[in-house]
């Protein structure tokens, strides 16, 4: 945007253009309201002779005292004593005044009606009675006299008011002046009549309406003809009267007859006539008064000065009292009294401090008492120029509100919203329109005025910050100290005074400042960065234009949005200039950070920062980096989607290399600190320390996107980037830093396990190699106070998730040791059961109630195979015996193939008798194992496990002769307690064999019939109906099974090795005839 021609606003019509009678700014020069000495000396004449011939009562808020009234004129007018004294001698040789008392009839209510129609006719007779005083100090105490007036009062001093016809509520409003000598021994009178005519008795009877005008007509008829009805009568001393009176009086009877006559509304005001002073015979009486207030409210407001108070327009009583003398005495009417003080207020607040909300009284009575062609020409000329001109001084001030009405000023607000109000509501006024025709409307002068002013304060703000040294350097930074104060003045605007100014004139202040100072500030702002762009930008030029950038974003930000503007700004796209500034930001960013991160690990002791914080000093400081790198990216922002991915991708780059630079230099600071030391648990407890600064740095950079606001950025790019590009370059560098730092970390926490890996080896090697009589629980206590102390020591100076990867590491590697051990342990039950005891004390220590690892990390493959081998391990050979069966049970019961026969028998248990009774029924489908392809079948039946049935010989059954389905129906019964029968593995061996003459007998299969399952042994009743119970026959495990393996390794148990011979022989006869595929 070229900014070079005109700014708009820089056309004719400035604030001085629309004022009233074509007034300019410069001939507007505040009004003096000094007089001169003669002035002065004649207006103070004209003040002392209002005190000295003072009249009446005071008002209750008023000076009582002549002499203190004096005194205040003396210090108003600056009188010295000698000349105030020549002075009051001087007014006090002055002819008097002519006194008199200014009456007003207003009207009567409630009065007596005379008349037979029910009414009266009423009318007034009204004088001042002079030379006698009223008897008992009061009008009501005196004696009552019919006729006061006709017979105390000559007829030449009595005045009369109209007659008002037939009513008992007349209303007069008539005014009567009346001359007095002394106020002392004068009384007013009132007597109020009732005006009788002559009419006939046929009118009157015509008139008639009840029994109460009958009897008027006889009382009519008795008294002379014409003569007047007395109604009432209203005495008051004049001493006893107030300046200004209006009061209803109750009108007092001549006799008791009727005492309540009614009431009469009067008004009272004591005044002069023929005042001998000077100024009263030659100057208008509303102009005396006028100099006369503005002398004193002079006087007023540089007095509040003098005490370091400000005026709050209030006027003292002594001020009050005399300019309400001599209002009253000069009879100015109410309008003339506010003119004067419009006029005077107007002028004084052009040249003194008060509030302009002074001015709304004297503005609202004249508006209300405003009737055209009231005033003379003089009058309305000095009333136009006090618009004009007051008008004009108001916008003046205006234009420089921001000095006039400073924030720092508390009631600047308040005085600021007044004058305005002042100003809106004096244009307003009829009288304004009439005598101001040609004003401009208030709001355009407005802000027509605000916005000259606006421009000014730019001018002035910018030759305030002009560098005393010429240079491109000092040139930036009074252009940024000017655009930060341009802001500051924006936000006051915005919070504080455009609310005023919308409020009160509906001008938008803060849109229109916008405007003018953003196109004002575009314009330097292009001019300095064209010439900058000139020259390689130097790191402080680079900072100092940072600065403005950051500082034009915010500016931009306090304007309107792009859908509420009426046009393009000067300062849109004004990132454009700052573009070949970039280079220079991001490298300054990148070295500040990285020179911070040196000094931080140079000064890092490795020490946590409390129980609660395990990391140290120098991760503190590089989260704080980075939080302001990404502060740095955020007050960039940078506009262009394109430009704004590259930036943030070198934002990201730095970040992550810093992150990888601190790892390196934090390990280095670790080596420095633990050369030479000694102590083996000082160095560790750097290690854990280092390990946690990079996991908390592994939480900072995890922060990255969302810091720099990928998701908005990609929604901004994503017009003009290919799919997947953010992804694939923002997020490859953020995941190529987490995983160095994540194998950083895992390397740390490696080393630590380690140190510890060897002591966890060497007491579970001598776990097994403690004596026989210790028990496996005092066995395993070294192991796990050992682990006790390093757990804690670790958790304390770790975080947890470094604690946890440590515990895992400890966990599978304490696994592995106890297999390794375990294995070589394998026939000693012993040793094994002290290895199961560990195994299980372990698994708690390291599941720390739910602090540790969780149950799904510690259960894995190898403890579970581990857990299987320690368990059968440490079982005697008689638990390991029953196990055996339990699982071949197990897989009896899972078998439901018959491809090796079955057998088919009924068992039952008689408590009574303690007998097991087994009905041996038949066999079927075996496998032909002689060379006639048939078999010689028998069954033999033993109840197991042996040490369970020691007194139980084997039985047999009938030996059947080439039969593969051979029904034996065979019964054998068996004493035998029910006890054992209950207990795991106890079940009927069913072996059935080949009978061979020759050689030894060959096996066709086994079964087993768990006898916890037999009825009548989980019940007291008999067995009743015994159902058949058919039982496939199995083989044994071809490839040998593991407790068989464990029996055979106790060389020295003689039962186990019995038991062991047998079970390799049913195997071995097994494998010679194991059925082959498709057989």
């Amino acid at each position: 945007m070229d900014l070079s021609h005109g700014r708009p606003g820089d056309e004719e019509g400035g604030p001085g253009a629309g004022l009233p009678g074509g007034l300019l700014w410069e001939q507007l020069e505040p009004p003096s309201h000094h007089l001169s000495p003669e002035e002065r000396a004649l207006l103070y004449e004209e003040a002392l002779y209002t005190v000295l011939h003072r009249l009446g009562q005071p008002e209750p808020s008023h000076v009582r005292e002549a002499s203190e009234l004096l005194q205040y004129l003396q210090e108003a007018f600056h009188m010295e004593p000698e000349e105030h004294q020549q002075m009051l001698q001087q007014v006090q040789k002055l002819e008097k005044p002519v006194f008199c008392l200014k009456a007003t009839v207003k009207q009567a209510k409630g009065i007596l009606g005379k008349d037979v129609s029910g009414f009266s006719d009423p009318y007034c007779l009204l004088g001042i009675e002079q030379g006698v005083g009223v008897q008992g100090g009061s009008p009501g105490s005196r004696h009552r006299q019919k006729a006061v007036v006709k017979h105390t009062i000559p007829e030449e001093q009595t005045h009369r008011t109209q007659v008002i016809a037939q009513t008992l509520n007349p209303v007069w409003e008539e005014t009567f002046i009346l001359e007095f000598e002394d106020i002392s021994n004068s009384s007013f009178h009132l007597d109020m009549w009732d005006m009788d005519t002559v009419e006939s008795v046929r009118q009157k009877l015509g008139e008639l309406t009840d029994l109460h005008g009958l009897r008027r007509i006889f009382k009519e008829a008795r008294k002379d003809k014409g003569q007047d009805d007395f109604l009432g009568n209203v005495v008051v001393r004049l001493q006893d009267l107030r300046c200004r009176e209006d009061q209803w009086y109750p009108l007092e009877p001549c006799t008791e007859t009727y005492p309540d006559r009614g009431q009469c509304h009067l008004q009272f005001q004591l005044i002069h006539k023929r005042r001998a002073p000077a100024a009263s015979r030659s100057q208008p009486s509303y102009t005396v008064h006028l100099h006369l207030l503005q002398q004193l409210v002079s006087h007023e407001v540089t007095r509040h000065q003098a005490g370091s108070t400000s005026w709050d327009g209030s006027l003292s009583p002594q001020a009050a009292t005399i300019l309400f003398l001599h209002a009253t005495q000069k009879d100015l009417s109410d309008f003339h009294q506010s003119l004067a003080q419009w006029l005077a207020y107007s002028r004084l607040y052009q040249s003194l401090e008060f509030p302009s909300s002074c001015l709304l009284h004297p503005i609202t009575s004249i508006e209300y008492q405003w009737i055209q062609g009231r005033l003379k020409g003089e009058q309305l000329e000095e009333l136009t120029a006090s618009f004009s001109k007051l008008l004009a001084y108001g916008l003046s001030l205006l234009r420089k509100f921001r000095s006039v009405f400073p924030l720092s000023v508390p009631d600047s607000p308040a005085r600021l919203q007044s004058l305005l109000r002042v100003l809106v509501q004096m244009c307003k006024m009829k009288a304004f329109r009439e005598l101001c025709p040609d004003s401009a409307p208030l709001p355009r002068l407005v802000t027509e005025t605000l916005r000259t002013g606006t421009v000014e304060w730019f001018h002035l703000k910018q030759q305030h910050h002009q560098p005393m040294v010429q240079g491109m350097l000092e040139a930036g930074k009074a252009l940024l100290s000017l655009v930060q104060d341009i802001i500051g003045d924006l936000h006051q605007c915005q919070h504080t005074w455009n609310k005023i100014f919308q409020n009160t004139l509906k001008v938008d202040l803060f849109s229109m400042a916008f405007l003018e100072l953003q196109w004002l500030v575009a314009k330097r702002v292009q001019d300095h960065t064209a010439v900058v762009a000139g020259s390689p930008v130097s790191p402080e030029m680079g900072e100092s234009l940072f600065q403005l950038y950051v500082s034009l974003k915010e500016l931009c930000q306090l304007g309107p949005g792009p859908a509420e503007r009426d046009g393009v700004l000067a300062l849109d796209g004004f990132h454009r200039w700052f573009r070949p500034a970039i280079p220079s930001w991001l490298q300054k960013t990148y070295s500040v950070a990285l020179a911070r991160v040196q000094r931080a690990v140079q000064m890092d002791e490795l020490v946590p920062l409390s129980e609660l914080t395990k990391h140290s000093t120098s991760a503190v400081d590089l989260s704080t980096c980075f939080a302001q790198i990404s502060h740095t990216a955020r007050q960039l922002d940078w506009p262009d989607p394109e430009e704004a991915f590259m930036i943030t991708v070198k934002f990201v780059e730095d970040t992550c290399r810093l992150a990888l630079v601190y790892c390196s230099l934090i390990k280095a600071r670790a080596r420095e600190l633990s050369a030479g030391q000694k102590d083996q648990g000082q160095a560790a407890n750097m290690l854990c320390v280092v390990v946690n600064d990079m996991e908390q740095l592994r939480l900072v950079i995890g922060k990255l996107p969302t810091q720099l606001a990928w998701e908005a950025l990609e929604q901004r790019v994503g017009a003009v980037l290919e799919q997947g590009q953010l992804q694939n370059t923002l997020h490859a560098q953020l995941q190529g830093a987490l995983a160095g730092l994540g194998h950083e970390i895992r390397t740390g926490v490696r080393t630590l396990a380690e140190q510890l890996e060897v002591g966890i080896a060497k007491h579970i090697q001598k776990l097994v190699g403690v004596k026989e009589s210790v028990l496996p629980e005092d066995a395993i206590l070294p192991l796990m106070k050992f682990l006790e102390v390093k757990l804690c020591y670790l958790n304390t100076n770790l975080v947890q998730e470094n604690f946890s990867s440590l515990l895992t590491l400890l966990w599978t590697h304490t696994l592995t040791v106890l297999m390794e051990v375990a294995a070589s342990q394998r026939s000693c039950p012993l040793a094994s059961s002290r290895l199961k005891i560990a195994l299980q004390n372990l698994e708690i220590c390291f599941y720390a109630e739910g602090c540790g690892l969780p149950p799904a990390a510690l259960h894995t493959d190898t403890f579970q195979a581990l857990q299987r081998d320690l368990e059968l391990q440490a079982a005697s050979s008689r638990e390991l015996i029953q196990k055996y069966f339990c699982s071949r049970i197990q897989q009896q019961a899972e078998t439901a193939s018959e491809e090796l026969g079955a057998v088919t028998v009924k068992a039952s248990y008689r408590t009574s008798e303690q007998k097991l009774r087994v009905e041996l029924l038949s066999a079927s489908s075996l496998l032909p194992l002689d060379s006639n392809g048939s078999s010689d079948p028998f069954v033999q039946l033993t109840l197991e496990p042996r040490h369970e049935f020691p007194e139980l010989a084997p039985r047999e059954t009938q030996k059947h002769k080439k039969d593969l389905h051979p029904l034996f129906d065979e019964t054998f019964e068996f004493l035998v307690p029910a006890e054992p029968c209950q207990r795991d593995g106890a079940c009927l061996l069913l072996t059935v064999l080949d009978h061979d003459t020759l050689g030894a007998d060959d096996l066709e299969g086994e079964a087993f019939l768990p006898l916890r399952s037999v009825p009548g042994l989980t019940g007291t009743e008999e067995p009743g109906e015994v159902p058949q119970t058919r039982l496939p026959l199995t083989y044994p495990a071809l490839n040998g099974d593991p407790i068989l393996q464990l029996l055979e390794s106790r060389k020295g148990d003689r039962e186990a090795q019995v038991f062991v011979r047998l079970r390799r022989q049913r195997a071995k006869q097994a494998s010679q005839h194991a059925p082959r595929p498709g057989q």
